[in-house]
């Protein structure tokens, strides 16, 4: 499953791939989920639970691009929303590669405003994060 979630993650963010033991790594710390058409890999999903005191989750959708725009993202995405509520999320934000088009036209059909462009340290890829209110309608 571990090794499944990697390949999704890779192919869709190439600029933050990971090796199987960060990928492990971070499964103690997050809600990883695949997504299957059958028996085929379709996508992935990350679910960050709600931190500080806004209780802000971070709910992450990966549609491989050959299964793009037939549905899989929103059902990924509503997926890894119901699992942030009951973490007791009150607010959603997501993080999209700023050349991902798909990505960003996703979040923000879906109510995701932009909060910040920035680059990490030692880096030159641009990183959206974008964020869902609760009450939004997506929410």
């Amino acid at each position: 499953m571990l090794e499944q979630w990697r390949q999704v993650h890779n192919v869709i963010v190439p600029p933050a791939a990971m090796n199987l033991a960060e990928v492990r790594e971070r499964s103690g710390r997050f809600h990883l989920e695949n997504a299957y058409l059958g028996d085929v890999l379709v996508g992935c999903s990350t679910v960050r639970p709600p931190v500080d005191e806004e209780a802000v989750a971070t709910v992450i959708a990966r549609v491989l691009p050959e299964f793009r725009r037939q549905g899989f993202g929103a059902v990924i995405y509503e997926k890894g929303l119901a699992h942030a509520r009951v973490l007791g999320a009150r607010a959603i934000e997501t993080c999209v590669l700023a050349v991902n088009e798909d990505g960003l036209r996703f979040a923000r059909a879906r109510g995701f405003v932009e909060v910040d462009r920035y680059v990490l340290d030692g880096e030159t890829v641009e990183w959206v994060d974008l964020r869902l209110e609760q009450g939004g309608s997506a929410f």
